[in-house]
Protein backbone atom coordinates (compact mmCIF):
# COMPACT_ATOMS: atom_id res chain seq x y z
CA UNK A 1 0.00 0.00 0.00
CA UNK A 2 1.72 3.49 -0.97
CA UNK A 3 2.29 5.52 1.70
CA UNK A 4 -0.45 8.42 2.96
CA UNK A 5 -0.85 11.49 1.12
CA UNK A 6 1.32 14.32 1.72
CA UNK A 7 -0.57 17.45 2.30
CA UNK A 8 1.36 20.52 2.90
CA UNK A 9 -0.07 23.73 4.48
CA UNK A 10 1.44 27.00 3.11
CA UNK A 11 1.62 29.23 6.23
CA UNK A 12 2.01 32.76 5.15
CA UNK A 13 2.47 35.81 7.31
CA UNK A 14 -0.81 37.15 8.95
CA UNK A 15 -2.40 33.86 8.75
CA UNK A 16 -5.74 33.56 10.46
CA UNK A 17 -5.48 30.63 13.30
CA UNK A 18 -8.69 29.00 12.39
CA UNK A 19 -8.44 28.43 8.94
CA UNK A 20 -4.80 27.27 9.43
CA UNK A 21 -6.22 24.48 11.94
CA UNK A 22 -8.76 23.55 9.55
CA UNK A 23 -6.32 20.89 7.37
CA UNK A 24 -4.31 19.63 10.03
CA UNK A 25 -7.37 18.63 11.71
CA UNK A 26 -9.78 17.45 8.84
CA UNK A 27 -7.19 15.80 6.83
CA UNK A 28 -5.43 14.86 10.42
CA UNK A 29 -8.67 12.98 11.45
CA UNK A 30 -8.70 10.83 8.24
CA UNK A 31 -7.95 7.17 8.64
CA UNK A 32 -8.28 3.45 7.09
CA UNK A 33 -10.92 1.57 9.11
CA UNK A 34 -8.01 -0.21 11.20
CA UNK A 35 -7.05 3.59 11.89
CA UNK A 36 -4.38 3.74 9.66
CA UNK A 37 -3.60 7.91 8.41
CA UNK A 38 -4.67 8.17 5.08
CA UNK A 39 -2.72 11.68 5.11
CA UNK A 40 0.28 13.23 6.40
CA UNK A 41 -0.35 16.89 7.15
CA UNK A 42 2.70 19.33 7.38
CA UNK A 43 3.52 23.16 7.38
CA UNK A 44 6.38 25.23 5.71
CA UNK A 45 6.13 28.93 5.52
CA UNK A 46 9.28 31.11 3.82
CA UNK A 47 11.22 31.98 6.84
CA UNK A 48 10.97 29.47 9.54
CA UNK A 49 10.08 30.41 12.79
CA UNK A 50 7.85 32.68 14.56
CA UNK A 51 4.99 33.31 12.43
CA UNK A 52 2.45 36.47 12.96
CA UNK A 53 -0.95 35.48 12.90
CA UNK A 54 -4.25 38.17 12.83
CA UNK A 55 -4.79 37.12 16.67
CA UNK A 56 -2.54 38.44 19.71
CA UNK A 57 0.30 35.24 19.35
CA UNK A 58 2.77 34.02 16.71
CA UNK A 59 2.39 30.54 15.56
CA UNK A 60 6.49 28.44 15.31
CA UNK A 61 6.72 27.17 12.34
CA UNK A 62 9.87 24.93 11.61
CA UNK A 63 9.58 23.80 8.00
CA UNK A 64 10.55 25.83 5.28
CA UNK A 65 9.37 26.10 1.59
CA UNK A 66 11.29 23.25 0.55
CA UNK A 67 8.47 21.04 1.40
CA UNK A 68 6.46 22.54 -0.97
CA UNK A 69 8.30 20.01 -3.71
CA UNK A 70 6.76 17.15 -2.01
CA UNK A 71 3.86 17.74 -1.45
CA UNK A 72 0.76 16.23 -2.85
CA UNK A 73 -1.71 18.93 -2.06
CA UNK A 74 -0.80 22.09 -0.96
CA UNK A 75 -3.47 24.32 1.03
CA UNK A 76 -3.15 28.18 1.14
CA UNK A 77 -4.86 29.58 4.41
CA UNK A 78 -6.05 32.70 4.64
CA UNK A 79 -3.72 35.26 5.22
CA UNK A 80 -4.14 38.89 5.41
CA UNK A 81 -1.09 40.22 3.02
CA UNK A 82 -1.83 43.89 1.91
CA UNK A 83 -0.01 44.42 -1.27
CA UNK A 84 -2.12 40.93 -2.31
CA UNK A 85 -5.26 41.85 -0.62
CA UNK A 86 -5.22 45.63 -0.98
CA UNK A 87 -3.05 47.05 -3.54
CA UNK A 88 -2.28 45.71 -6.93
CA UNK A 89 -2.75 41.49 -6.64
CA UNK A 90 0.39 40.76 -7.18
CA UNK A 91 2.63 38.37 -5.19
CA UNK A 92 5.58 40.22 -3.60
CA UNK A 93 9.17 39.10 -5.20
CA UNK A 94 9.33 36.87 -1.74
CA UNK A 95 6.18 35.15 -2.25
CA UNK A 96 6.71 34.16 -6.48
CA UNK A 97 9.55 32.16 -5.46
CA UNK A 98 7.40 30.17 -3.02
CA UNK A 99 5.23 29.53 -5.25
CA UNK A 100 7.30 28.44 -7.96
CA UNK A 101 8.33 25.66 -5.96
CA UNK A 102 4.93 23.59 -6.23
CA UNK A 103 5.87 20.81 -8.20
CA UNK A 104 3.63 21.02 -11.71
CA UNK A 105 0.58 19.11 -11.10
CA UNK A 106 -0.11 19.36 -7.49
CA UNK A 107 -3.27 19.65 -5.89
CA UNK A 108 -4.03 23.10 -5.12
CA UNK A 109 -6.42 24.33 -2.82
CA UNK A 110 -7.05 27.66 -0.74
CA UNK A 111 -9.09 28.71 2.11
CA UNK A 112 -11.00 31.68 2.41
CA UNK A 113 -9.01 34.76 0.84
CA UNK A 114 -5.95 32.11 0.44
CA UNK A 115 -7.60 32.69 -3.13
CA UNK A 116 -5.84 35.77 -3.56
CA UNK A 117 -2.83 34.51 -3.21
CA UNK A 118 -3.59 31.57 -5.86
CA UNK A 119 -5.04 34.11 -8.54
CA UNK A 120 -2.07 36.30 -8.08
CA UNK A 121 0.26 33.56 -9.25
CA UNK A 122 -1.80 33.36 -11.76
CA UNK A 123 -3.28 29.94 -10.89
CA UNK A 124 -6.57 31.26 -10.97
CA UNK A 125 -6.69 32.80 -14.35
CA UNK A 126 -9.45 31.38 -16.80
CA UNK A 127 -10.91 29.04 -14.10
CA UNK A 128 -13.64 29.30 -11.32
CA UNK A 129 -12.87 29.85 -8.49
CA UNK A 130 -14.93 31.70 -4.91
CA UNK A 131 -13.50 33.68 -1.74
CA UNK A 132 -15.61 34.88 1.37
CA UNK A 133 -18.54 36.33 0.00
CA UNK A 134 -16.76 39.56 1.87
CA UNK A 135 -14.59 39.94 -0.44
CA UNK A 136 -15.99 38.84 -3.73
CA UNK A 137 -16.12 42.36 -5.33
CA UNK A 138 -12.47 43.00 -4.75
CA UNK A 139 -11.63 39.83 -5.71
CA UNK A 140 -13.06 39.87 -9.40
CA UNK A 141 -11.77 43.60 -9.56
CA UNK A 142 -7.95 42.57 -8.90
CA UNK A 143 -8.77 39.43 -10.89
CA UNK A 144 -10.60 40.07 -14.06
CA UNK A 145 -9.79 36.95 -15.62
CA UNK A 146 -10.88 34.50 -12.58
CA UNK A 147 -14.60 33.37 -13.15
CA UNK A 148 -15.81 34.47 -9.54
CA UNK A 149 -18.52 32.46 -8.25
CA UNK A 150 -19.99 34.60 -5.25
CA UNK A 151 -22.87 31.95 -3.99
CA UNK A 152 -21.09 28.69 -3.49
CA UNK A 153 -19.15 27.49 -0.22
CA UNK A 154 -16.12 25.82 -2.19
CA UNK A 155 -15.25 25.12 -6.18
CA UNK A 156 -13.55 22.09 -7.35
CA UNK A 157 -12.15 22.79 -10.83
CA UNK A 158 -9.88 19.34 -10.43
CA UNK A 159 -6.22 20.47 -9.25
CA UNK A 160 -7.31 23.74 -8.05
CA UNK A 161 -9.86 24.42 -5.28
CA UNK A 162 -10.81 27.03 -3.31
CA UNK A 163 -13.33 27.82 -0.63
CA UNK A 164 -15.43 30.55 0.25
CA UNK A 165 -14.79 32.52 4.36
CA UNK A 166 -13.93 30.36 7.19
CA UNK A 167 -16.15 27.40 7.98
CA UNK A 168 -16.25 26.68 4.23
CA UNK A 169 -12.63 25.43 4.53
CA UNK A 170 -13.91 22.65 6.54
CA UNK A 171 -16.28 21.78 3.72
CA UNK A 172 -13.62 22.38 1.28
CA UNK A 173 -11.29 19.26 2.90
CA UNK A 174 -14.28 16.97 3.83
CA UNK A 175 -14.81 17.08 0.13
CA UNK A 176 -11.48 16.76 -0.40
CA UNK A 177 -11.57 13.28 1.64
CA UNK A 178 -14.17 12.49 -0.26
CA UNK A 179 -12.96 12.71 -3.56
CA UNK A 180 -10.00 10.50 -2.82
CA UNK A 181 -11.80 7.62 -0.57
CA UNK A 182 -15.52 8.05 -1.00
CA UNK A 183 -18.66 8.67 1.35
CA UNK A 184 -17.80 6.49 3.82
CA UNK A 185 -14.28 8.06 4.97
CA UNK A 186 -15.86 10.89 4.58
CA UNK A 187 -18.82 10.79 6.93
CA UNK A 188 -16.49 9.17 9.12
CA UNK A 189 -13.48 11.66 9.36
CA UNK A 190 -16.75 14.56 9.32
CA UNK A 191 -18.36 12.64 12.47
CA UNK A 192 -14.92 12.65 14.37
CA UNK A 193 -14.75 16.26 14.02
CA UNK A 194 -18.59 16.94 14.55
CA UNK A 195 -19.08 18.33 11.60
CA UNK A 196 -21.47 17.82 8.90
CA UNK A 197 -20.55 15.99 6.15
CA UNK A 198 -22.04 18.15 3.37
CA UNK A 199 -23.91 21.76 4.30
CA UNK A 200 -26.55 22.41 1.93
CA UNK A 201 -27.01 25.76 0.09
CA UNK A 202 -24.10 28.51 -0.16
CA UNK A 203 -23.24 31.58 0.76
CA UNK A 204 -25.81 33.25 0.38
CA UNK A 205 -27.27 31.85 3.82
CA UNK A 206 -24.94 33.50 4.98
CA UNK A 207 -24.91 36.74 3.80
CA UNK A 208 -26.61 39.98 6.00
CA UNK A 209 -28.94 37.90 7.35
CA UNK A 210 -30.14 38.72 11.48
CA UNK A 211 -29.89 35.78 13.66
CA UNK A 212 -33.24 34.54 14.64
CA UNK A 213 -34.79 35.07 17.84
CA UNK A 214 -34.47 32.39 20.09
CA UNK A 215 -38.03 31.78 20.35
CA UNK A 216 -38.50 31.45 16.98
CA UNK A 217 -39.56 27.76 15.83
CA UNK A 218 -37.15 26.54 13.14
CA UNK A 219 -37.73 23.89 10.59
CA UNK A 220 -35.09 21.44 11.70
CA UNK A 221 -37.30 19.11 13.27
CA UNK A 222 -39.27 18.65 10.28
CA UNK A 223 -35.65 17.92 8.32
CA UNK A 224 -34.68 14.88 10.49
CA UNK A 225 -38.14 13.91 9.81
CA UNK A 226 -37.66 13.70 6.30
CA UNK A 227 -33.98 12.78 6.25
CA UNK A 228 -35.51 9.37 7.72
CA UNK A 229 -38.18 9.26 5.25
CA UNK A 230 -36.46 10.01 2.29
CA UNK A 231 -37.14 6.82 0.37
CA UNK A 232 -40.98 7.76 0.47
CA UNK A 233 -42.94 10.25 -0.71
CA UNK A 234 -42.54 13.66 1.27
CA UNK A 235 -45.56 16.31 0.56
CA UNK A 236 -44.61 20.17 1.45
CA UNK A 237 -47.56 19.70 3.51
CA UNK A 238 -46.30 17.07 5.43
CA UNK A 239 -43.22 19.14 6.36
CA UNK A 240 -45.10 21.72 7.42
CA UNK A 241 -47.17 20.12 9.59
CA UNK A 242 -44.13 18.77 11.39
CA UNK A 243 -43.49 22.00 12.25
CA UNK A 244 -47.36 23.46 13.18
CA UNK A 245 -46.61 25.88 10.39
CA UNK A 246 -48.83 26.77 7.06
CA UNK A 247 -46.93 25.71 3.88
CA UNK A 248 -46.28 29.27 3.27
CA UNK A 249 -44.53 30.02 6.39
CA UNK A 250 -42.58 27.44 6.00
CA UNK A 251 -41.47 27.37 2.94
CA UNK A 252 -39.99 31.15 3.81
CA UNK A 253 -38.87 29.90 7.04
CA UNK A 254 -37.30 27.12 5.27
CA UNK A 255 -35.42 28.90 2.88
CA UNK A 256 -33.78 31.77 5.56
CA UNK A 257 -32.77 28.90 7.72
CA UNK A 258 -31.45 26.41 4.81
CA UNK A 259 -30.43 28.74 1.66
CA UNK A 260 -32.57 26.53 -1.06
CA UNK A 261 -36.53 25.69 -1.31
CA UNK A 262 -37.60 22.38 0.54
CA UNK A 263 -37.67 20.73 -2.59
CA UNK A 264 -34.08 21.71 -3.71
CA UNK A 265 -33.51 20.35 -0.51
CA UNK A 266 -35.20 17.25 -0.71
CA UNK A 267 -33.40 16.55 -4.14
CA UNK A 268 -30.35 17.33 -2.66
CA UNK A 269 -30.68 14.78 0.00
CA UNK A 270 -31.71 12.20 -2.11
CA UNK A 271 -28.76 12.87 -4.86
CA UNK A 272 -26.57 12.16 -1.57
CA UNK A 273 -28.35 8.99 -0.18
CA UNK A 274 -28.01 7.55 -4.02
CA UNK A 275 -24.15 8.38 -3.71
CA UNK A 276 -23.65 6.63 -0.41
CA UNK A 277 -25.22 3.70 -1.82
CA UNK A 278 -24.06 3.78 -5.09
CA UNK A 279 -20.36 3.78 -3.37
CA UNK A 280 -20.65 1.91 -0.07
CA UNK A 281 -23.34 -1.66 -1.66
CA UNK A 282 -24.15 -3.98 -4.59
CA UNK A 283 -27.68 -2.80 -4.56
CA UNK A 284 -28.84 -2.63 -8.46
CA UNK A 285 -29.27 1.25 -10.14
CA UNK A 286 -33.00 0.06 -9.56
CA UNK A 287 -33.45 -0.84 -5.71
CA UNK A 288 -30.92 2.61 -4.82
CA UNK A 289 -33.14 4.56 -7.00
CA UNK A 290 -36.30 3.48 -4.78
CA UNK A 291 -34.06 3.44 -1.45
CA UNK A 292 -33.35 7.14 -2.17
CA UNK A 293 -36.97 8.30 -3.30
CA UNK A 294 -36.38 8.75 -6.51
CA UNK A 295 -38.93 6.00 -7.63
CA UNK A 296 -37.11 4.89 -11.20
CA UNK A 297 -33.66 4.34 -12.45
CA UNK A 298 -33.99 6.95 -14.74
CA UNK A 299 -35.78 9.43 -12.56
CA UNK A 300 -32.29 9.10 -10.42
CA UNK A 301 -30.01 9.20 -13.80
CA UNK A 302 -31.71 12.54 -14.68
CA UNK A 303 -31.01 13.74 -10.91
CA UNK A 304 -27.55 12.69 -10.69
CA UNK A 305 -27.03 14.00 -14.50
CA UNK A 306 -27.84 17.13 -13.22
CA UNK A 307 -26.22 17.58 -9.93
CA UNK A 308 -22.94 15.61 -10.69
CA UNK A 309 -22.82 15.37 -14.62
CA UNK A 310 -22.10 11.45 -14.40
CA UNK A 311 -24.96 8.34 -14.56
CA UNK A 312 -25.11 6.48 -11.95
CA UNK A 313 -23.27 3.53 -13.79
CA UNK A 314 -20.09 6.26 -14.15
CA UNK A 315 -20.74 7.26 -10.90
CA UNK A 316 -20.16 4.09 -9.62
CA UNK A 317 -16.97 2.78 -11.34
CA UNK A 318 -15.66 5.71 -10.52
CA UNK A 319 -16.25 5.71 -6.56
CA UNK A 320 -16.76 2.20 -6.06
CA UNK A 321 -13.30 2.04 -7.22
CA UNK A 322 -12.21 4.51 -4.73
CA UNK A 323 -13.82 3.56 -1.94
CA UNK A 324 -13.90 -0.13 -2.62
CA UNK A 325 -11.24 -1.02 0.43
CA UNK A 326 -13.80 0.32 2.49
CA UNK A 327 -16.98 -0.58 0.51
CA UNK A 328 -19.99 -3.02 2.09
CA UNK A 329 -22.00 -5.58 0.10
CA UNK A 330 -25.16 -5.47 0.66
CA UNK A 331 -25.62 -9.56 0.12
Amino acid sequence: MAGPHRVVVLVLPEVIPFELSIPHRIFGRATTPAGEPLYEVVSCTPVPGPVGTTADFDVHVTRGVEELATADTVVVPAAYHPAVLYAEGRLPAELTDVFAAIRPGTRIASICTGSFFLAAAGLLDGRPATTHWGWTDRFQQLFPAVRVDPNVLYVDDGDVLTSAGVAAGIDLCVHIVRRDHGAAVANETARKSVVPPHRDGGQAQYISRPVPEAQLATTSAARAWALERLHEPVQLRDLAEQEAMSVRTFTRRFREEVGVSPGQWLTQQRVERARQLLESTDLSVDRVARAAGFGTAQSMRSHLQAALGVSPTAYRRTFRSVAHPYAYSSR
